[in-house]
C-alpha cells in the first residue's frame, strides 16, 4: 500500500461542505432582504395601482365628480375640508378609544370573575353572547332613547361591539394555563391569587392581545355606526355625521374624504396594537419570536 492510498481525503469533503454551506447561508440572506423589502414594496405597488386604475376609470369614462369623484379631487377635498374633517376625526377616535379602555376593563375583569367563579359564569356568560349576537343598529335606538347624554350613549354603542372579544379571548388564556404548572403549583401550595398573578394572567396575555386586536377595529367600527343611528350634528360631530351631510348635499368628495379618514384611523389603530403585542411578547412568546426560514 502507497502512501497516497492511506491519505485521508476528509479535508476536501470538509472544505466541499464548507462551500456548500456559505452558499445555503448567502441564499438563505438573500431572500430574508428580498422577503423585508417585499413586505413593504408590494404592499404599497398594490395601493398605487388601485389609485391608477380608479384615476384611469373616472378620466376614460368621464364618470361625473358627483358620483365617483377621482383620488385627485378626494385628495384637494381632504386638503380644503381639513378644518371640518379633523375635528370630526378626533371626535370619532375619542369615543373609539374611550369605547375600547372600558371594553378592556370590563371584559378582563369578567375574564378574572368567570375563571374564578364557576357559577359566575355560567350565569352571565349567555348575556355577553346575546350583547354580541345582537346587531348593535337595533339597540342603537332604544340606547339613544333611554340614555340622555350622546356621548355616554355613543360610548355604549361602541363598547357593545367592541366587549365581546376581549371577554371570550381572554377567558379563554386564563383556562389555557399548562395543567402541569397548574399542578406544580397545588404542590407548593400556592392560593387562588398567586396561581393568577404568576401562571393564569401571564398565559393569557397572549390571547388578551389577540381580542385587543380584534376589539380595536370594532370599537371604531361600533362608533361609526353609532353615529349614523344618532344622526346629530353639531360642533361634537363625528366622520359619520360629516358622511350623511355629505351625501344629503351630493358633496361626494367630502364622503370619500371621511371615508379615507375613517380607514386610515382603523389602519392606525391595527398598528398600534400590532406594536404592542410585539412589544410585550418578543421575548418569549412563540407568536412574536423570530423563525428562522
Amino acid at each position: 500500500m502507497t502512501i497516497a492510498d492511506t491519505t485521508d481525503t476528509r479535508p476536501d469533503q470538509t472544505v466541499i461542505d464548507g462551500s456548500k454551506f456559505d452558499a445555503e447561508e448567502a441564499r438563505h440572506a438573500r431572500n430574508k432582504r428580498l422577503e423585508s423589502v417585499g413586505k413593504w414594496a408590494l404592499p404599497a405597488i398594490v395601493v398605487l395601482l388601485t389609485i391608477w386604475g380608479w384615476d384611469h376609470v373616472v378620466k376614460v369614462n368621464n364618470i361625473p365628480h358627483y358620483i365617483l369623484p377621482s383620488p385627485g379631487l378626494v385628495a384637494e377635498t381632504l386638503y380644503e375640508d381639513w378644518g371640518t374633517l379633523f375635528p370630526s376625526m378626533l371626535v370619532t377616535l375619542k369615543i373609539a378609544m374611550m369605547a375600547l379602555l372600558v371594553a378592556v376593563l370590563g371584559g378582563v375583569g369578567l375574564a378574572i370573575l368567570f375563571t374564578q367563579s364557576k357559577f359566575a359564569e355560567m350565569a352571565f356568560f349567555p348575556y355577553a353572547v346575546i350583547l354580541q349576537v345582537t346587531p348593535i343598529v337595533s339597540v342603537a335606538p332604544l340606547i339613544f332613547i333611554y340614555v340622555d347624554n350622546r356621548t355616554v350613549a355613543l360610548l355604549i354603542c361602541a363598547w357593545v361591539v367592541a366587549f365581546f372579544p376581549i371577554l371570550a379571548n381572554t377567558t379563554l388564556g386564563l383556562k389555557s394555563a399548562d395543567h402541569n404548572l397548574r399542578d406544580l403549583m397545588t404542590i407548593y401550595r400556592a392560593n387562588r391569587w398567586q396561581r393568577l398573578r404568576y401562571l393564569q394572567l401571564p398565559s393569557a396575555l397572549p390571547y388578551f392581545l389577540g381580542g385587543l386586536r380584534i376589539a380595536g377595529g370594532l370599537s371604531l367600527i361600533g362608533a361609526v355606526v353609532a353615529e349614523y343611528v344618532a344622526g346629530t350634528g353639531g360642533i361634537g360631530s363625528g366622520l359619520a355625521f360629516r358622511i350623511l351631510e355629505a351625501g344629503y348635499r351630493l358633496n361626494i368628495p367630502r364622503m370619500f374624504a371621511a371615508l379615507l379618514l375613517i380607514a386610515l384611523l382603523g389602519v392606525a389603530i391595527f398598528m398600534a396594537t400590532t406594536i404592542l403585542n410585539w412589544f410585550l411578547l418578543r421575548k418569549w412568546h412563540e407568536s412574536a419570536l423570530k423563525r428562522e426560514s
